[in-house]
């Protein structure tokens, strides 16, 4: 592999947790083509500050010369447990659209080489439906739970649709015509399914890229079906710099920081598409901190230099004005506010009727009420 090839290799597998079958990458680099790549998202709840993490490195890929996919993939979040009901799916796809193109161009980089695809667009066509049935055959129940286990909502008695669900996305990558699928660490177990499937039928199997999670702000992961643990990507920045400032970050602790996660895999990353990789801690009595690298930043908050008291608000300033083009491209446009309110409709909140007690004839009072239930038209003289 030559020195284009491999500084191109470089840009690709920068800030992943783990890549899975590289040499395949590698030789495609090396004959000199593209490698074809794509990052999928059911579209389910709305998308949060974790998004940038695939978005920032759909960037890099880009910027690698790598053709990209984006799979929006509507019939998944139908599966996965009735997340996105089917009336809902259609308009939820657009808003997911209208978020990653925009996540993209906060960023400063352009999505005129994106390709944004509909999964239902291709996975009703004949030939994709026969290799689901194909592979249902060929592989268990056991193995499709396995593969799903941290992607698809586990429950007890679920729905048989759950384990068509990686069933299905391993399918995408043949189908899809990729040389390769990016996504994060709780997909690694469908990602290893899927070099162990596609053979069954005859197909490649491919590489995986594989990005790390950002913690959520009440621990755990950061998901959109837990309020607490995100940051919208529509939040206001009051909300946004409340919820950091009541996120959970101890003292000298790294480990499992969401607020530290945001630096390292959010406002670092998007700071160097932007031209300039530095974050900037602001202190009242003193020169600012400014960081260049995550190890340093890590380094002085375990050492108490940097305290949770200057962090906080540092990063509620970044995500602040990293999202305000995001922010300023909804207001804009009235057919993403709209399409929001289709997707994702207020809840209905049913009026409570009061009931009317029937305390009897003897309680104070009856007596004139039932006068006033007679008629009282005058008669004649």
């Amino acid at each position: 592999m030559d020195s284009a090839a491999k500084a191109r290799f470089d840009l690709i597998s920068e800030n992943l947790a783990e890549a899975l079958n590289p040499e395949i990458i590698e030789a495609i680099l090396a004959e000199g083509r593209n490698p074809r790549i794509y990052w999928g998202t059911a579209t389910t709840g709305r998308p949060h500050t974790g998004y940038f993490v695939g978005a920032l490195k759909i960037a890099q890929l880009l910027a690698a010369g790598c053709d990209v996919i984006v799979l929006l993939a509507d019939i998944h979040g139908f599966l996965d447990n009735l997340k996105a009901p089917l009336e809902l799916v259609e308009n939820r796809a657009k808003y997911y659209q209208n978020v990653i193109t925009a996540i993209l161009e906060s960023v400063g980089v352009s999505t005129e080489k994106l390709e944004i695809i509909l999964g239902s667009s291709y996975q009703k066509s004949p030939d994709y439906v026969m290799d689901v049935y194909r592979l249902s055959s060929l592989i268990s129940e056991h193995d499709a739970k396995k593969a799903g286990a941290e992607v698809v909502k586990q429950s007890g008695n679920a729905p048989l649709s759950g384990l068509l669900y990686p069933v299905l996305q391993v399918l995408d990558e043949e189908h899809l015509k990729v040389d390769c699928q990016l996504g994060g660490v709780d997909q690694r177990k469908l990602f290893v399914a899927a070099t162990e499937w596609l053979p069954k039928l005859g197909y490649r199997k491919r590489a995986h890229l594989i990005t790390p999670l950002i913690g959520g702000l009440s621990g755990g992961k950061m998901s959109s079906s837990v309020q607490d643990s995100k940051i919208d990507l529509l939040d206001p920045p009051e909300s946004i710099s409340k919820k950091i400032r009541k996120a959970e970050a101890a003292p000298r602790v790294i480990e499992d920081n969401g607020i530290i996660g945001l630096v390292e895999f959010v406002l670092l990353p998007a700071a160097g598409l932007r031209g300039r990789k530095e974050f900037i801690v602001e202190r009242r009595d003193a020169e600012p901190l400014v960081y260049t690298d995550i190890k340093q930043l890590q380094e002085d908050y375990k050492n108490d230099i940097l305290t949770p008291q200057l962090l906080k608000p540092a990063v509620a300033a970044g995500l602040i004005s990293l999202m305000a083009p995001i922010q300023a491209a909804y207001q804009a446009s009235p057919e993403w506010q709209e399409i929001t309110l289709k997707a994702y409709p207020p809840p209905v909140v049913e009026k409570k009727q009061k009931k009317v007690k029937d305390r009897g004839t003897r309680f104070p009072g009856a007596i004139a009420a039932q006068d006033q239930t007679k008629d009282t038209t005058p008669k004649d003289q």
